[in-house]
């Protein structure tokens, strides 16, 4: 049902909401999208442990010893973290492109950047880890 509302001289169509409340779906996109940033939260920390350490010039100066490699346990969780981040922000876009369908509705921009850097660091940890 559509009413009219005046705004200033000009007439504005809009839409009444006919949506109850949230269901379980929301809910499930809702908590996939906040496990999903956790994940990746908890890969940017796993990261920092996992690669290699700069080699700054007050290192080389002292001669002080550092890793130049990955930590291969550490890498190995990380690409579990990321991909697990990737997949839940897949289906908690699924669930809201098969659920929501007004143009009114947030697209989720955030999930969409979540998933491209998830796979380009993905790709940057398969290129120069060993």
């Amino acid at each position: 049902m559509m009413t009219q509302k005046s705004d200033g001289g000009s007439k504005v169509a809009q839409r009444e909401e006919r949506r109850k409340s949230t269901d379980f779906w929301i809910y499930l996109q809702k908590s996939l999208a906040l496990l999903s940033w956790i994940f990746f939260l908890v890969a940017l920390i796993m990261s920092y442990y996992a690669a290699p350490d700069q080699y700054y010039g007050m290192l080389r100066y002292y001669d002080i010893e550092i890793r130049q490699f990955w930590l291969t346990p550490l890498t190995g969780y990380l690409y579990i973290l990321l991909w697990l981040s990737t997949l839940g922000s897949y289906i908690a876009l699924m669930t809201d492109k098969y659920r929501c369908r007004r143009y009114i509705d947030n697209p989720h921009y955030h999930l969409m950047f979540l998933i491209v850097v998830n796979l380009i660091w993905l790709v940057y940890i398969l290129v120069e880890a060993p």
